[in-house]
């Protein structure tokens, strides 16, 4: 898969049977359609259903940052604003074919999920583990 931001092919990380592609140039992360609900529910995180529930329907954030193409579908994103301190901007697929987090955004959003009330140490356990896996495999592809 090509990346939408700086147009290189993606790794592709695999873990807990969720796939994602991951831009070792950008740091850019690809979540296909029910990825990031697997990868949530495997986090044990509580209130995850909830929370992804409105993102497809969300509406279109006017913001300044420049228009990503949908790496499968080629057509434009629509930007969303998820979590709150400091807010992270998405970009979601219109015809539902997954999520785009830039550099640094997935990390941001998952340590805001993981601090809200009813997850416990364990979901930070597995989201540190989670996320060191996928560090691991982009040292591994920049370095090998």
């Amino acid at each position: 898969m090509i990346c939408p931001v700086c147009k290189e092919s993606m790794l592709v990380v695999e873990r807990e049977h969720i796939e994602l592609d991951h831009c070792s140039n950008c740091g850019g992360v690809w979540f296909d359609s029910g990825e990031l609900e697997l990868l949530l529910a495997g986090l044990a995180i509580a209130g995850s259903d909830t929370f992804l529930k409105g993102i497809l329907e969300s509406p279109d954030e006017k913001i300044d940052e420049p228009d990503r193409r949908c790496p499968i579908c080629s057509r434009k994103t629509k930007k969303t604003i998820l979590g709150t301190r400091p807010k992270v901007i998405i970009d979601i697929c219109s015809q539902g074919h997954g999520l785009w987090f830039d550099g640094g955004e997935l990390n941001t959003f998952l340590d805001q999920v993981v601090d809200t009330p009813g997850n416990g140490i364990d979901s930070k356990r597995k989201l540190s583990s989670f996320l060191g896996d996928v560090f691991r495999a982009r040292n591994a592809e920049k370095h090998g």
